[in-house]
């Protein structure tokens, strides 16, 4: 199952990578560095300026390609501002949904879900199914989404899922996402490694949250004070664990202890099969990150399926009452992130 995009992200998170794949990957991330340290050049120096809108606007994003765990705390910011009774909206990209986001896609008005995650992506359409009253969009100009969730709909609040890097749009809060144990991986940038931008990006956080994806959450604790100290910037920890697993289609619980096989499509896929270390996990088939699901790639797999809640959104359409998904507990201070 595991294809050149899986190698590629197991050698970014590989202490001290050597060989001659490393070495052409790096001699290329000199290119990506001399075009991200321009464009944040130009955006420093005010020769190119974000465009801004009627609305509040909060990007949560991170140094790093995917698996931190952005969507979760997405979604928990949005709750807190719909509780406070704000118009909320989220924009997503849409990666991995066929959908043209040229045009402005409503994914959901907070009451209705108008696309499956074919169509859509998986993180809109997960956004949209555990953030009753907010509004979800996709579309890859931020800005003309921001514009038109303002002038058609009144929206008050707007996230950006995964803005960070994207500064067409004026934001007034950037919060950066960092994983607690794979950190910035082996420090170097695309596609030698999975940093995003350079150092100087730093500058531009306004508030950093450490993810951490285990039972015991020392580790993030310790990474929280060295990275406020060093950075100084206020520094929370977003705790997210394991609950519970259920059928996708009738939300039975899977017992404890249970044979599956563990299969998932997401950026990080070791840290959600460690996850299942209270199941008797068979085997584990990984998939890229985003892949859109055929039947033919579950067809083989007898028994349970545990998947992820992203990946289940994907799988609800096949004709499997087997396949369970693993709900996650996310948690983390958001009147102290926002305040």
């Amino acid at each position: 199952m595991e294809n050149f995009k899986t190698k590629i992200t197991k050698l970014h998170y590989t202490k001290n990578p050597e060989g001659i794949l490393f070495d052409l990957l790096k001699f290329c991330s000199y290119f990506y560095g001399f075009g991200s340290r321009t464009k944040n050049f130009l955006y420093d120096k005010h020769i190119l300026r974000p465009k801004k809108v009627h609305a509040y606007v909060i990007s949560v994003g991170n140094m790093t390609t995917g698996g931190v765990g952005k969507t979760p705390v997405v979604s928990e910011i949005a709750k807190y501002y719909i509780k406070q009774g704000k118009k909320t909206a989220i924009i997503s990209r849409g990666y991995g949904g066929k959908l043209s986001n040229s045009h402005v896609n409503i994914i959901s008005d907070g009451k209705a879900t108008f696309y499956d995650a074919q169509s859509a992506g998986d993180e809109p359409i997960w956004l949209a199914q555990n953030t009753p009253g907010c509004y979800v969009v996709t579309c890859k100009s931020r800005y003309k989404a921001a514009k038109h969730l303002v002038d058609k709909l009144g929206v008050e609040v707007i996230i950006l899922d995964d803005g960070f890097q994207h500064r067409k749009l004026y934001r007034d809060l950037d919060i950066v996402l960092m994983d607690s144990v794979k950190g910035f991986g082996n420090e170097n940038l695309l596609p030698a490694g999975p940093l995003r931008e350079g150092a100087e990006a730093l500058d531009r956080i306004d508030k950093l949250v450490i993810v951490s994806k285990s039972i015991k959450h020392d580790i993030a604790k310790k990474v929280a004070r060295i990275m406020h100290k060093r950075l100084q910037l206020p520094t929370l920890v977003c705790y997210t664990e394991p609950d519970y697993v259920y059928n996708i289609k009738t939300g039975q619980r899977l017992m404890e202890g249970m044979d599956a096989t563990a299969m998932c499509a997401i950026g990080q896929p070791q840290q959600f099969y460690d996850f299942l270390k209270d199941f008797n996990i068979v085997k584990t088939v990984t998939f890229d990150d985003h892949h859109q699901y055929l039947p033919t790639d579950i067809l083989d797999i007898s028994g349970n399926i545990i998947t992820t809640e992203k990946d289940a959104v994907k799988l609800e359409r096949f004709d499997r009452d087997n396949i369970y998904a693993l709900k996650l507990k996310t948690t983390i201070n958001v009147e102290e992130l926002l305040k």
